[in-house]
């Protein structure tokens, strides 16, 4: 081969090289919690950051558990970018050093987010709540309360609850006269965590559990529980597909769930990139317009309709009835409960 061609061929590999380099670079995996969710962040987040010519999303889903996330960084093989966390994991994997730290500047004027949801690793790209929904059909006068779910004389029938501790300890102290103010203050000592699971005891038999968002608005639409702990969103979407399902916001335990970057992610800039996108005003609407989770840019909520605003956690009415979710609790207190849950519950 001559000098000339051997020069030509190391062009056209280095050009192939670098055309690999700038596909990989230009590609972002973006991990969420599926169902009715994704569809909505697809719309609003996936496609559009596609079209804008950014990069390319590659959207996959998980059950929220860390432990792939940790097993990627151990050993330093990092196939996912961003991942869709809970609170609690949030703040574990932070402590943990399972994510990128991020600048709260890229994100502009902070006074345009809610409290709280940007923080040192994560940005919030949604708020949600864990509501009481209920199958009119199948009752007489609406619940109104977490007393009125374990009241099984007014509301006979199974109720459907999330298999774990957590929001069914809090549900449980409510129903039982527990003050928004003062729960985990109650669920942090011993007799408090007793009394909760105690009041379980009383509708144990009537508990159907459920482990997947889909299932309550399924297992309401077929009569198979009279009332069950959902998320917002997930009763929303079956409203809005013909099913008369209702809401209790009273007692609501609203949270955030927050875009963290996998600690040693190659593609880093992108990620924020993707973030910052995600948090702008114009795609939290058309996310929050495809499934009633609340924006976390504060620009968002005045440009709803008020149909949409009246299904949202964030909307003052129902953020005023709700309880946030303390998930600094939840990290310290967390995994003892959840085996305490689980030994109870296997009984």
């Amino acid at each position: 081969m001559s000098l000339k061609m051997h020069a030509c061929a190391l062009a056209v590999v280095s050009a192939l090289l670098a055309g690999n380099t700038m596909a990989a670079a230009d590609k972002l995996t973006v991990i969420s919690f599926g169902g009715a969710t994704k569809a909505a962040q697809d719309q609003a987040y996936f496609k559009p950051f596609e079209q804008s010519g950014a990069g390319k999303v590659v959207a996959g889903d998980y059950n929220g558990e860390l432990s792939k996330v940790k097993a990627m960084v151990s050993v330093g093989q990092i196939s996912w970018d961003i991942v869709e966390v809970e609170s609690p994991e949030l703040l574990r994997g932070c402590e943990e050093g399972l994510f990128e730290r991020l600048d709260p500047a890229l994100l502009g004027n902070a006074d345009h987010y809610i409290a709280n949801t940007v923080s040192e690793c994560g940005v919030a790209s949604y708020v949600w709540s864990m509501v009481m929904a209920y199958n009119p059909a199948k009752v007489g006068t609406p619940p109104a309360s977490w007393a009125d779910f374990w009241d099984t004389t007014k509301y006979p029938g199974k109720r459907g609850l999330r298999k774990g501790a957590k929001y069914t300890l809090e549900a449980a102290l409510l129903a039982d006269g527990v003050s928004k103010a003062e729960l985990y203050q109650v669920l942090a000592t011993p007799a408090g965590v007793s009394r909760a699971f105690a009041k379980l005891d009383q509708i144990k038999s009537s508990i159907q559990w459920w482990e997947a968002g889909a299932q309550p608005p399924q297992w309401l639409a077929a009569n198979d529980v009279v009332m069950s702990a959902a998320y917002n969103g997930r009763i929303a979407v079956a409203q809005k597909e013909g099913t008369n399902l209702g809401i209790v916001w009273n007692g609501g335990l609203y949270d955030p769930d927050h875009w963290a970057i996998v600690k040693g992610s190659p593609n880093k800039a992108l990620a924020e990139r993707f973030i910052v996108f995600a948090s702008q005003a114009d795609t939290q609407k058309t996310f929050s317009s495809n499934i009633p989770y609340g924006p976390v840019n504060k620009q968002t909520l005045g440009a709803l309709p008020m149909d949409i605003q009246a299904q949202l956690p964030t909307a003052p009415a129902n953020l005023e009835q709700g309880l946030l979710v303390d998930s600094s609790f939840w990290v310290d207190h967390g995994e003892e409960l959840e085996e305490r849950f689980n030994a109870w519950a296997a009984r």
